[in-house]
């Protein structure tokens, strides 16, 4: 196996683990598959997916590194993302203590209080404002990048990790918009909701409390 292979093969597992891992992407993912429908989870899933290769572009060309070097930039984004992510865990919480009548007024079972360029720019807005994407992209080029690497390999890793994005992203939302999936979401949604509200407010002061 040629070094470069290698080094793609480490960069394509450290993607997967990083984007499968349970987040606050694909939780919320999960919840609006469960809630509203396939279509309304891809379209969630297509803004997650728009977000990450943004930030792998950006990598790429160096200038998501520019940022690293800037702290106050760093700290802007720590800001907002962790405020977004204390509102998506208002509104979690919020649904959870909603009854079932309350929840299906608001929302219908395919999402039509949602429309999919709102859901698009969710899902997108979720991954701009977290700054561990920025820094995850890094080390992952950096990973796979070598004193002797060419344009190809660049190409190889930005293409290979924008496969893996949209086969785990969208992934969750077809696997969570089943039947099974539906019914479960509709027994325990109050849990489920409950369960998005801690973790969304866990990330989000985290995010918000974090000096590095």
């Amino acid at each position: 196996m040629s070094s470069e292979l290698h080094h793609l093969l480490i960069v394509y597992t450290a993607y997967v683990i990083a984007a499968g891992s349970p987040g606050p992407s694909n939780m919320r993912i999960m919840g609006v598959a469960m809630h509203n429908g396939r279509r309304a989870a891809l379209m969630l899933a297509a803004g997650v997916v728009s977000g990450s290769i943004f930030w792998g572009a950006m990598a790429a060309t160096g200038v998501s590194a520019v940022l690293t070097r800037y702290a106050e930039a760093l700290i802007v984004l720590k800001i907002f993302g962790g405020l977004y992510l204390l509102y998506l865990a208002f509104k979690a919480g919020k649904a959870a203590l909603a009854s079932d009548a309350q929840a299906a007024a608001h929302t219908g079972p395919n999402g039509a209080a949602l429309s999919g360029a709102d859901l698009y720019r969710r899902g997108l807005l979720m991954h701009l404002s977290n700054p561990k994407s920025i820094l995850a992209w890094i080390a992952l080029v950096t990973l796979g990048l070598g004193p002797d690497s060419s344009w190809h390999t660049l190409a190889a890793i930005l293409g290979g990790c924008a496969v893996l994005s949209v086969t785990i992203f969208c992934g969750y939302a077809i696997i969570f918009s089943t039947a099974p999936m539906v019914r479960l979401y509709r027994r325990v949604r109050r849990w489920i909701e409950g369960l998005l509200a801690v973790c969304f407010g866990f990330a989000g002061l985290r995010l918000l409390l974090s000096r590095a």
